[in-house]
């Protein structure tokens, strides 16, 4: 099993082929979340940034998003398997957190939310625990949106050498 597929480069790639050609071929499982992209260490693009020759060979499986019934079904097992003790209109807030950003951003306030209610000597997780760990940890979206936000002040932003700053 390989996630994130579209991370290799094409010498990955032509191992994998060269792979699969063998009598003793394994059974090769990918995931991806990438539509048409970059061959990594190529100039081409294709679908899910897979060399076309070796997707030929794959059996694409389309996958959907989760319902918010299902959702709060792995919400709640979730919480059961951590032995989290949380209210109705919690498991709702964090129900609709998951929808809105991932399933596995919301799975990780479970913990944290459950610290939160200990700290303040609970046992159950209420909307206030799921609304402050919320604040404090922020999803992939509004992680972006900071980074662009504040992008000069962070190290990744170019800094002019001494002479090209002298140059101006």
């Amino acid at each position: 099993f390989i996630d994130e597929v579209h991370m290799l480069d094409i010498e990955c790639f032509s191992y994998l082929n060269r792979a699969l050609e063998n009598d003793m071929a394994p059974v090769l499982v990918v995931a991806t979340n990438r539509g048409i992209t970059k061959i990594r260490g190529t100039n081409y693009k294709s679908p899910h940034g897979i060399p076309i020759d070796l997707l030929d060979r794959l059996l694409i499986v389309t996958t959907q998003p989760y319902t918010e019934r299902e959702l709060r079904l792995i919400l709640d097992i979730r919480c059961e398997e951590e032995d989290v003790e949380m209210t109705e209109d919690a498991k709702d807030l964090l129900c609709k957190i998951g929808h809105e950003t991932s399933l596995r951003y919301s799975i990780h306030l479970i913990t944290a939310a459950a610290l939160v209610a200990h700290k303040r000597k609970s046992a159950e997780v209420e909307v206030e625990d799921i609304s402050k760990v919320y604040s404090m940890f922020l999803d992939v979206q509004r992680s972006t949106q900071f980074m662009v936000e504040y992008q000069e002040q962070f190290m990744f932003n170019e800094v002019p050498d001494d002479d090209d700053a002298m140059e101006d």
